[in-house]
C-alpha cells in the first residue's frame, strides 16, 4: 500500500534474514569492542600492579644505598627492565643496563598528594609504560622510574580496527547466507501447500484435494494438518450445499409441477371443470410452496447466525399453549411450573410445534409432552406411541429434506425440514435436541439452559 515501510513489502525469508543479520552484526560489533576494552583494562591493570611492585622495590634500594652510575640498577622479576633514578633537578643519577647513558625517559613529579604517577611515553620509537615514585635518599630527594614496553596488541589499534572491519562483514555474510538457506528450507513445505491450495477450487468430480503434511512434527506440520481439517470441513459444507440445492429444487419442483399440471388440464376443457375445486387444489399446492419457502428463510437466518431476540420465556406455558391445539391424536401435558429460559419466544414456539406435529403424525393413539427442571437445565420431552425411529436413522432425520419411508406414507405433503429446523433453533439457544431410547414409539428430548 502507498506509504508503507519498504520491509513490509519484503518476503518473510528476506525479513528474517535481514533481522538475523542485523542482530548478529550488532552483537559482533559490541562483542569485539567489549573484548578490546576488557583486554585493554586487564593489561593496564596488570602493568600498573607490576609497575608499582617494581618501583617500590627500586625505591627501597635507593632509599638505603642511593646508587649512582649507569648500569648499576638491576631489574627485578616484575617485567619492568627500564629503571632510572633522577634528582630533583631532573639529572639522571643511575639507570639499568637497558637505558644506560640515555637522558631522562620522562619528567614526572610525584608529591605527597600523588606519591605514585603513571604515564605512557615513547623511548627509542617504542611505547613504554612508566611508573614514578618520589623517595628520600641520603643526599636528598630522588624520583625513581620503572618502565616496561607496552604489549604489541595495545598499540596496534589500527590493525585491530582493520581486522574488525574485515571480520565482521565476512561473519555477517556467512550468517545471512546460512539464515537465508535455513529459512528457505523451512518454508519449502509452506510453498508446496500454497501451490496445492491454489489448485483447490471446490468444484469438479471426485474428492477435494488435500495439502501435503511434512514428515516433521513441527509447527509447519501442524499447520498442514489444520489446513487439511479445514479443507475437509469445506468439502463437507460444499457437498451439503450441493445436496441442499438439489433437494430444494426437487421439493419445489413437485408442488410446482402438480400445480402446473392441474391448471393445464383445467384449461384444456374449461367448460367441464369445477373451478372452485381447481382453485382449492391450487391453493393447497401454493400453501405447501409457502411453507417450504418460509422454512428455507428460517434456515437461512439460522445458518447466517442472525441473532435471535432473548427474553425470559416460560417453557411450560409454551408447552401448554401448543399442546392444547386440536390434533389427530390427543396430547397429554405434564409441565413443571417456573421453568424459565432465555430465548426467542416465536422460535421456541415453532420448535415445540414442529415436535408435536411430528409426533402426532406418527403416533397411534397419544402424544405426551413434559417439561421439567434438571439442575441448571430445562428439559422438554415429546413422546409418541408410533413406530419409532430406528437407531440407524436417528442422525438422518435431522438432515434437511430427509424423510423416512414410513413418514412419506403417512404424509406426502411434508418437506422434511421440521426436525432440522428444530435442532438448529435449539443449538441457536445453546441447547441440544436428541432422540432418546424408549420402549415404544419415539422420544425427542430438548435441553436448554435455564435463565439465571
Amino acid at each position: 500500500m502507498p506509504g508503507r515501510w519498504p520491509p513490509g513489502r519484503w518476503t518473510l525469508r528476506t525479513r528474517v534474514t535481514v533481522a538475523a543479520t542485523v542482530v548478529v552484526g550488532v552483537l559482533l560489533a559490541a562483542g569485539a569492542v567489549g573484548f578490546y576494552a576488557v583486554l585493554r583494562h586487564a593489561v593496564y591493570g596488570s602493568l600498573r600492579d607490576r609497575g608499582e611492585q617494581a618501583v617500590t622495590a627500586l625505591a627501597q634500594t635507593v632509599g638505603s644505598t642511593d646508587p649512582h652510575g649507569p648500569a648499576v640498577l638491576r631489574p627485578s622479576d616484575t617485567g619492568f627492565p627500564l629503571l632510572q633514578v633522577q634528582d630533583d633537578k631532573g639529572r639522571v643519577l643511575a639507570a639499568s643496563p637497558e637505558i644506560a647513558g640515555r637522558p631522562a625517559i620522562v619528567t614526572l613529579h610525584p608529591d605527597a598528594g600523588h606519591p605514585t604517577l603513571t604515564r605512557k611515553v615513547t623511548v627509542a620509537h617504542e611505547e613504554v609504560y612508566v611508573v614514578a615514585m618520589r623517595v628520600h635518599a641520603r643526599d636528598g630527594w630522588r624520583v625513581v622510574y620503572a618502565g616496561a614496553p607496552m604489549p604489541g596488541y595495545l598499540h596496534s589499534r589500527a590493525y585491530f580496527t582493520v581486522l574488525l572491519v574485515l571480520a565482521v562483514p565476512l561473519g555477517l555474510l556467512l550468517v545471512a547466507v546460512s539464515v537465508s538457506l535455513a529459512v528457505r528450507r523451512a518454508l519449502r513445505p509452506v510453498r508446496r501447500m500454497s501451490a496445492e491450495l491454489a489448485e483447490v477450487t471446490g468444484s469438479g468430480p471426485g474428492r477435494m484435494r488435500r495439502v501435503t503434511v511434512p514428515a516433521s512434527h513441527d509447527e509447519i506440520a501442524q499447520l498442514a494438518s489444520s489446513v487439511n481439517v479445514t479443507l475437509h470441513r469445506l468439502e463437507r459444507t460444499v457437498m451439503r450445499q450441493r445436496q441442499f440445492v438439489g433437494d430444494v429444487s426437487h421439493e419445489l419442483r413437485s408442488p410446482l409441477t402438480g400445480l402446473r399440471a392441474q391448471l393445464e388440464v383445467a384449461l384444456e376443457h374449461p367448460e367441464d371443470e369445477d373451478w372452485p375445486e381447481v382453485a382449492r387444489c391450487a391453493l393447497n399446492d401454493a400453501d405447501r410452496l409457502q411453507r417450504i419457502v418460509t422454512d428455507l428463510l428460517l434456515l437461512a437466518k439460522l445458518d447466517a447466525g442472525v441473532p435471535l431476540g432473548r427474553e425470559p420465556v416460560d417453557l411450560g406455558d409454551l408447552a401448554q399453549q401448543e399442546g392444547g391445539r386440536v390434533r389427530r391424536v390427543p396430547v397429554d401435558i405434564s409441565v413443571e411450573q417456573g421453568v424459565v429460559v432465555l430465548g426467542a419466544r416465536g422460535a421456541l414456539l415453532r420448535l415445540i410445534t414442529n415436535l408435536l406435529d411430528n409426533a402426532a403424525r406418527h403416533a397411534r393413539s397419544r402424544v405426551l409432552i413434559t417439561v421439567v427442571t434438571s439442575g441448571s437445565e430445562a428439559v422438554l420431552t415429546v413422546e409418541d406411541d408410533g413406530e419409532g425411529i430406528p437407531r440407524a436413522d436417528r442422525d438422518r432425520v435431522f438432515q434437511r429434506f430427509q424423510r423416512l419411508a414410513e413418514g412419506r406414507k403417512r404424509d406426502t405433503g411434508g418437506s422434511g425440514l421440521g426436525l432440522p429446523i428444530s435442532r438448529d433453533i435449539a443449538q441457536a439457544h445453546g441447547g441440544t435436541l436428541v432422540i432418546a431410547d424408549t420402549k415404544i414409539g419415539a422420544r425427542l428430548v430438548l435441553t436448554l439452559p435455564k435463565a439465571p
